[in-house]
């Protein structure tokens, strides 16, 4: 064989007579270099490969490393396995199907006849730990795959065996730690011992492949670290985290429901719906200042509009169709093709550009049922979506006036820690690569050009085109996607789009697909979880409650509420025969901003005291100091409640390098 060479990251060449893997090209550099490696990159891919995989000529590689942001996801993996063997050496019985990796850990579904339970988890620990202490090397096999089928039929593997049948290769690779082994795709790290610390956090019931016509399994949830501090300082971020738990402030706030027959699409209360309008309205305000029209589009389509759009081709797995008088018609994910018809149903001259679209049309994408998280992961959502058709010579001030729009809205939401990242082109992709060249260069320019630090996401962007990623970091330090600016140049080629230049010659505007809070659920989710439940004002369902002393000063309590409601104020008068203390306790518990008390002595001189929800008491204010005190916090979207946030609850912009 001729010689193979090898292409490091800075651009250096390592040489072989054969394909090596990247473990020994890691040997080639240095013995603690190869002790550290778990995986590679190739050819700027984002996916991990196994370390033991041989490296064709001309590979440009990346070695993952103990130290690389992407270890966790190679060391989780071979935790899964790690406790999938010690499971079945307790209960050998236990039958195994697939075992993830998931955000923050991983998971692993078996069919056991036996039902696991939070008991179970400390004898799981302590094998996974005698494995784990073994430093048992993690061997891959290649076998033909009537071998592999063969194999798991006589250890009644039943799953294992359904998923070598569906797989379309004609060979399958095992992992083998001793004497157990397991199908897998990789990639893993080259001995247990690699793993330095799991814990197992829950167990819950899963369908088989999520289809609850399918087996009931039990799924075990753990995770995994290179380190035994960071699992401490995770799972006491995970304690901290429970306390927020968007679903459990829901329940006790009421703000949404979910129902069996309607999985994954939260049913919003009045309390819940309020705070999604506010949001809605908050949005459209600065809609108008920022030049955008809102539209109305449909939510159903025929699919010949999502086989122009590249949706059907690209994205089919995620959509949702029907049938109807022999035409075949599909929901729609996303409302960019949608808005295409529409700037394409009308003439348009460079004068009108850029044209700016929004559209708080609902969407509907496809989840597994496993993958579903209360409202931070739905299948039917709305967002705050918008498409911005523009000239090339346009794009880098709308990409500046994309980050005004989202700097305000962030700062007054508190959200003033986020991270860029620029997604550039996945491997399923629709367009040339003139486009995507273009495409992404203008992305980073206009970055550069108004002095915006961000990072590259290789591989993660749209199908259509690359994007800037708005990494939302929340009071636990936890990063969420929420916002998003795309840069697209394919669909208006897919839908033939054009606008009249000033040389009246036809000219094909750029697509920008933007959003600044993402999806209206998921966002309340993650933003409930980031203030604990104390909502501003502005956005809280009851802003005021009003708290009588003794029923003799109900006339007062009543004019008061009267009056507040007459200004546009959210308030309720609780007037049960309960004591004080009782009811200051429960508005805390359902985090009103401000509670109004009302006494003998207040109504007799028609003043009231304030209890703010951070404990502080403001006394002898009359009515028109206490409207004004609460409208001006309103109208200000403040961020707390109380006359000191007057001044400003100003946190100085500051974006994460």
């Amino acid at each position: 064989m001729s010689q193979i060479q090898i292409i490091l990251p800075d651009q250096s060449v390592k040489t072989f007579d054969h394909e090596p893997s990247a473990l020994e090209v890691a040997q080639s550099i240095g013995p603690r270099l190869a002790k550290e490696t778990l995986g590679v990159k190739i050819n700027g891919s984002k996916e991990i490969m196994d370390l033991r995989m041989p490296l064709k000529n001309g590979t440009k590689i990346e070695l993952v490393t103990t130290k690389s942001p992407d270890a966790l996801e190679v060391v989780r993996h071979s935790a899964a396995h790690i406790m999938a063997q010690a499971v079945q050496s307790i209960w050998p019985e236990v039958k195994v199907t697939i075992g993830p990796v998931i955000e923050n850990g991983f998971y692993y579904d078996f069919d056991s006849p036996i039902t696991f339970s939070e008991e179970d988890f400390e004898k799981i620990e302590k094998k996974m730990q005698e494995i784990i202490a073994a430093d048992v090397p993690l061997v891959r096999e290649v076998w033909p795959k009537a071998k592999a089928i063969e194999t798991f039929k006589n250890m009644n593997e039943r799953f294992k065996v359904e998923i070598i049948q569906d797989l379309g290769d004609a060979e399958i690779s095992i992992y083998t730690q001793g004497k157990w082994f397991d199908l897998c795709r990789g990639p893993h790290v080259q001995s247990t011992g690699q793993v330095k610390a799991v814990k197992l956090l829950s167990v819950a019931g899963a369908y088989w492949r999520g289809d609850e016509k399918n087996p009931m399994l039990q799924r075990l949830y753990a995770t995994a670290f290179l380190d035994k501090k960071d699992l401490e300082t995770y799972l006491k971020n995970l304690e901290e985290a429970k306390k927020r738990d968007h679903r459990k402030l829901g329940k006790e706030l009421g703000l949404f429901q979910f129902h069996q027959w309607a999985p994954g699409s939260p049913f919003f209360t009045g309390k819940g719906a309020t705070i999604y309008t506010q949001l809605q309205n908050y949005i459209r305000e600065l809609y108008r200042e920022f030049g955008y029209q809102e539209v109305i589009t449909p939510q159903i389509f025929d699919v010949e509009l999502f086989k122009t759009s590249g949706h059907l081709a690209n994205y089919k797995e995620n959509m949702y169709f029907t049938r109807v008088e022999e035409r075949d018609f599909a929901s729609k994910p996303m409302n960019c093709p949608s808005h295409c018809l529409m700037f394409g149903a009308e003439k348009h001259s460079y004068r009108e550009l850029p044209l700016r679209i929004a559209d708080f049309g609902r969407l509907h994408r496809f989840e597994l049922s496993g993958a579903m998280h209360g409202l931070t992961r739905v299948r039917t959502f709305c967002q705050d979506d918008a498409h911005i058709f523009c000239a090339m010579d346009q794009l880098q001030s709308e990409i500046a006036g994309f980050m005004k729009l989202l700097n305000r809205v962030y700062d007054t939401l508190g959200m003033n820690n986020y991270k860029i990242y620029l997604s550039t082109r996945p491997e399923k992709r629709m367009g040339s690569e003139e486009y995507w060249d273009m495409a992404e260069n203008a992305l980073k320019q206009a970055l550069e050009s108004i002095n915006l630090p961000y990072e590259i996401n290789p591989g993660d962007g749209a199908f259509y085109g690359p994007k800037l990623d708005i990494m939302f970091v929340d009071a636990l330090n936890r990063p969420w996607q929420l916002g998003t600016l795309q840069v697209d140049p394919n669909l208006p080629q897919a839908f033939d789009l054009t606008y009249t230049g000033e040389d009246n010659a036809s000219h094909r505007p750029v697509m920008l697909h933007r959003a600044i809070l993402g999806s209206l659920e998921r966002f309340i989710g993650v933003y409930l979880e980031h203030t604990a439940g104390h909502l501003p004002t502005w956005l809280s369902p009851i802003q005021v409650s009003i708290l009588n002393v003794t029923d003799r000063v109900n006339v007062f309590c009543e004019e008061v509420q009267k009056l507040l409601e007459e200004k546009g104020v959210r308030v309720e008068f609780d007037r049960r025969n309960e004591k004080l203390n009782f009811k200051i306790r429960e508005a805390q518990l359902q985090k009103t901003p401000y509670m109004i008390i009302v006494g003998d002595k207040e109504a007799e001189m028609r003043q009231v005291s304030i209890r703010l929800r951070t404990g502080e008491n403001i006394n002898n204010l009359t009515v028109d100091q206490m409207i004004n005190m609460i409208c001006g916090d309103i109208q200000s979207r403040h961020l707390n409640p109380g006359p000191q946030s007057q001044a400003k609850n100003n946190q100085t912009k500051e974006v994460s390098h």
